[in-house]
C-alpha cells in the first residue's frame, strides 16, 4: 500500500452512494484507514462487517480499511479532509449541519454535480454561502468521466479537480492519483462544475432520442450541439470555452450519454421508450441528478437570456408534460443558422 503522510487517517468521504464508495475506495489504496459517513445503518453494518456496499454496489467487495461511520459530526469533526459526495439539493443542508465543528484546517473536495434548484447557484457559491472566503480558499471540486464501478474494479479512469487555491490544488491532485486512477488539475472552477453538471440534461436527451429509436446519427448531433449549449452557457458564467473541450466537459458528456451505465442516459431511454418519469424513479435508489439540473438550468437560461434549445427541450418533457416527439418536431423546425 501506498501512503502519504501529510493525510495518513486524516480523510473522510462524507456520502456512500456507489461514487462515493468508488472514491473511498481509490483513497485506500494509498492511505492506511478511510472513513466514510453513510445515512444508512445498513450500509455502515455491510462496510464494517463484509466490506462491500449492499445497497449501491453490493456485487463489488470494497477495501478492509475503509471504515464506515453514521455518526457525521464526529466524523467532520475528527478528519480535515472532507471528499463531499451529497446529492447537490441536500449540500446545503448537509454543510449548514457541520458548520459548527469545521474548523479552519479543514478542506473541502466536493465530488457533486449539479446546480441548487431553489437559489440557482453552483456548488462552489454553496460552499462560500456557508463558510464566506474559507469556503472558496479551502475547496476543491473534482469532475471528469469515470464510473463508480470502473473505479471500484480499478479500471483506468482520468479526471480533474479544479480549485482557487493552486497549492490546495495540487495536493489534492496528488492525493487522489493511483495507477489507475489519473488526476488532471485546472483552475476553472465554475467551467468544471457546469461541465459535470450540465452533460446531465444532454444524456437525458440523448437517451430519450435512442429510446424513440432514432439511432446513432441523432445521438451524434445532440451531443455535439450539446455541447455547444453547455460551452454558451459557461462562457456566459465566466467559465474558459477550453474547459468544454477537456474531461469535464466532453469527456463526460461522452460517457454520460452514451453508455448504459449511466442513470441519466437511462432515465432518457425510457421515457423516450413512452414511461413515466415517477414511476421511473421509483426504481432508483441513487439520483439522477439531471432530472432537478433541468429545471435549475432552464431557470437560469431563461434569466441570463442564453439560448439551449435542447435543454429546453428536455424540460418541455419533464416539467410541461411534453412529448418527446413534440419537442423533436419543434427542435428540427426552428430557423436554419450558422453553426459557430
Amino acid at each position: 500500500m501506498q501512503t502519504n503522510s501529510s493525510y495518513d487517517n486524516s480523510v473522510a468521504v462524507i456520502g456512500a452512494g456507489s461514487w462515493g464508495t468508488a472514491l473511498a475506495s481509490v483513497l485506500a489504496t494509498k492511505l492506511p484507514t478511510v472513513t466514510i459517513w453513510c445515512r444508512e445503518e445498513e450500509v455502515t453494518a455491510g462496510i464494517n462487517q463484509n466490506h462491500c456496499n449492499p445497497l449501491y454496489v453490493s456485487e463489488l467487495s470494497i477495501p478492509e480499511n475503509i471504515v464506515a461511520s453514521s455518526d457525521l459530526i464526529d466524523v467532520v469533526a475528527n478528519h480535515r479532509v472532507l471528499i463531499m459526495v451529497i446529492p447537490t439539493q441536500f449540500t446545503r443542508r448537509v454543510l449548514e449541519s457541520i458548520k459548527t465543528v469545521v474548523t479552519e484546517k479543514t478542506v473541502f473536495v466536493s465530488a457533486s454535480k449539479g446546480v441548487e434548484v431553489e437559489t440557482l447557484t453552483l456548488l462552489s457559491e454553496i460552499y462560500t454561502d456557508v463558510f464566506g472566503q474559507k469556503g472558496t480558499q479551502q475547496s476543491c471540486y473534482l469532475s471528469g468521466p469515470s464510473f463508480a464501478r470502473d473505479v471500484i474494479k480499478q479500471l483506468p479512469t482520468a479526471v480533474a479537480v479544479a480549485g482557487k487555491n493552486s497549492k490546495l490544488v495540487k495536493e489534492i491532485q496528488h492525493l487522489f492519483s493511483t495507477p489507475f486512477f489519473r488526476t488532471y488539475r485546472i483552475s476553472d472552477v465554475v467551467g468544471l462544475e457546469l461541465g459535470g453538471a450540465l452533460k446531465n440534461i444532454i444524456a437525458l436527451a440523448a437517451g430519450i432520442s435512442d429510446g424513440l429509436g432514432f439511432g446513432n446519427s441523432a445521438r451524434a448531433a445532440l451531443i455535439t450541439r450539446g455541447l455547444s449549449e453547455m460551452t454558451r452557457l459557461g462562457t456566459r458564467l465566466g467559465a474558459s470555452p477550453e474547459t468544454f473541450s477537456g474531461l469535464s466537459g466532453l469527456g463526460d458528456l461522452m460517457l454520460t450519454a452514451s453508455s448504459e451505465m449511466s442513470r441519466n442516459r437511462t432515465v432518457g431511454f425510457r421515457l423516450g421508450s413512452g414511461e413515466n418519469l415517477e414511476e421511473i424513479q421509483k426504481g432508483f435508489r441513487e439520483v439522477a441528478e439531471g432530472v432537478k439540473t433541468t429545471l435549475s438550468v432552464y431557470r437560469l437560461a431563461e434569466k441570463l437570456g442564453v439560448d439551449m434549445p435542447i435543454s429546453r427541450a428536455v424540460y418541455g418533457i419533464l416539467y410541461e408534460n411534453r412529448t418527446p416527439r413534440s419537442v423533436v418536431t419543434e427542435l428540427m423546425d426552428r430557423t436554419l443558422k450558422a453553426e459557430h
